[in-house]
């Protein structure tokens, strides 16, 4: 099942390519142009579920761009999330006032960035977000932040929850511990990469009881990875 689409409309290469990788490891279709007037000719050729829509770009500015995708008819309701260096009040009353349905402030956290474009897409297009994560027996619901094993309720710390959802969300693929700092930290957040391990541990001992299987893949030199033999046991 392909996922949600999601049109990028940046024209910062490296935090493009940061949104598309991070996106695309949560299952969506991404597609990325640089330029406002380019997005107005993709809008019109194909209307995605999202748009990340930067404010200064060149070509057609964001702002711009925002006002002629709600004059249109069949793109009056499309999800937009603003992306913008502008801080201020004022700035952000008008990005929304434009027809932006949620504003995020450059730098901005890449997990928190996650958060708002699946409780967007939950809002406008319930049908495209999936609550629930389901693997072998553990069971991890979005929406209420719980975990279940065999039926039993895990408790889990908010950093673990997020690092058990990152990797379940890709299965059998391999992310090394610098990956894993930018997908469940965020890139601006500056910590060692042996914390990595020290919340993998937490989290083993968290989801694992004696003699049941470890869901948790460790790969030597390379990093960690959720089991796709264990997610396509019953």
């Amino acid at each position: 099942m392909v996922g949600p689409r999601i049109l990028i409309v940046e024209d910062e290469e490296p935090l493009a390519l940061l949104l598309r990788y991070n996106l695309e490891a949560e299952g969506y279709s991404v597609d990325s142009v640089a330029r406002g007037d380019e997005a107005e000719i993709r809008l019109r050729e194909q209307v995605p579920d999202l748009v990340l829509l930067d404010w200064m770009l060149p070509g057609l500015s964001g702002i711009e761009l925002c006002r002629r995708v709600r004059a249109r008819g069949d793109t009056e309701r499309l999800p937009i999330i603003m992306l913008t260096a502008r801080g201020d009040e004022g700035e952000r009353v008008r990005g929304l006032a434009t027809g932006a349905d949620d504003y995020v402030v450059k730098p901005f956290s890449v997990p928190e960035l996650l958060a708002r474009v699946r409780a967007l897409l939950r809002r406008t297009k319930p049908g495209h977000v999936a609550t629930l994560l389901l693997a072998g027996d553990i069971e991890l619901d979005r929406e209420t932040r719980r975990v279940r094993r065999s039926g039993r309720e895990l408790h889990l710390g908010p950093t673990e929850f997020k690092l058990l959802e990152f990797l379940m969300q890709s299965p059998g693929r391999v992310f090394t511990r610098e990956q894993l700092l930018d997908g469940v930290w965020g890139h601006d957040v500056y910590i060692d990469e042996r914390t990595v391990d020290v919340h993998v541990g937490r989290l083993r001992k968290a989801i694992n009881r004696p003699r049941s299987p470890d869901p948790i893949r460790t790969v030597r030199g390379a990093g960690y990875a959720f089991d796709e033999t264990f997610a396509r046991s019953e």
